[in-house]
């Protein structure tokens, strides 16, 4: 017979009892794709629970109290948040807990315009992390991030957040009768070929007011005496014509 401990398990609970959080745990990973949405959703938590922005420009002398909650960030994509025991004095220990605001995914390149094949548009990525990337294929894919805009009356840059959660691009699989059965079990991945998703057609068609979707995305493809085409030949400098052009507009 089993020797008894005296210490007993607490009782089992049904699944129902833990959908209330696990619900809240999914919606706040929703609301985070990329490490800037991840900073931005946290700090309106921190905020809800009664923490204070701190501006790293500003001393913290006298603003740091005992019971206080705080919180700063770094470049919008790490944040720090902390609290001060209402017993703390100088010289006591504290603890500190850590974790990752990003996660592997597909990182649009700087210069964006790749073509693809069949009047196809592709976006150029490249892998971030160590993803399971074979998962990546046939799903519907949106894009998020930080975008860079230049304001049109005071002709500043700001940073936008981005979030599409439309499906407007696709990483496909070959179809089966294009490959041979060796093929298919090897499965063999190249980041820089295979992972380049392709732009949804569709999209395209209301990006760029093209009903024939057949060009590609060429920049020929554009009609010359258009004032979007005007400006972007106008505002040529190393890097907006390297880009896909529906994605700038």
């Amino acid at each position: 017979a089993a020797h008894s401990s005296g210490i007993s398990m607490p009782p089992l609970t049904s699944i129902p009892d833990h959908l209330p959080l696990a619900k809240k745990c999914c919606k706040y990973l929703d609301s985070g794709p990329d490490p800037y949405h991840v900073v931005a959703t946290t700090s309106q938590e921190l905020e809800r629970a009664g923490f204070e922005e701190l501006d790293e420009a500003a001393p913290y002398a006298d603003r740091i109290v005992p019971g206080g909650k705080y919180y700063f960030t770094k470049n919008r994509s790490t944040i720090v948040a902390f609290a001060v025991g209402k017993k703390y004095r100088p010289g006591n220990g504290f603890k500190i807990i850590g974790g990752h605001t990003d996660s592997p995914n597909l990182k649009v390149k700087p210069r964006s315009k790749r073509h693809g094949g069949s009047g196809t548009v592709q976006l150029a990525v490249e892998c971030y992390g160590g993803g399971l990337w074979h998962t990546w294929f046939d799903r519907d894919l949106g894009l998020s991030g930080r975008v860079m805009v230049r304001h049109a009356e005071s002709g500043r840059i700001e940073q936008r957040l981005l979030k599409i959660d439309r499906a407007i691009v696709r990483i496909p699989n070959l179809a089966i009768h294009l490959q041979t059965a060796k093929e298919r079990e090897a499965f063999a991945v190249n980041k820089e070929d295979h992972l380049q998703p392709i732009l949804a057609m569709e999209v395209k068609k209301a990006l760029s007011g093209n009903g024939s979707g057949g060009n590609g995305g060429d920049d020929n493809s554009s009609d010359p005496n258009d004032e979007n085409s005007k400006k972007a030949a106008v505002e040529k400098d190393g890097w907006v014509e390297h880009q896909e052009t529906m994605l700038l507009d």
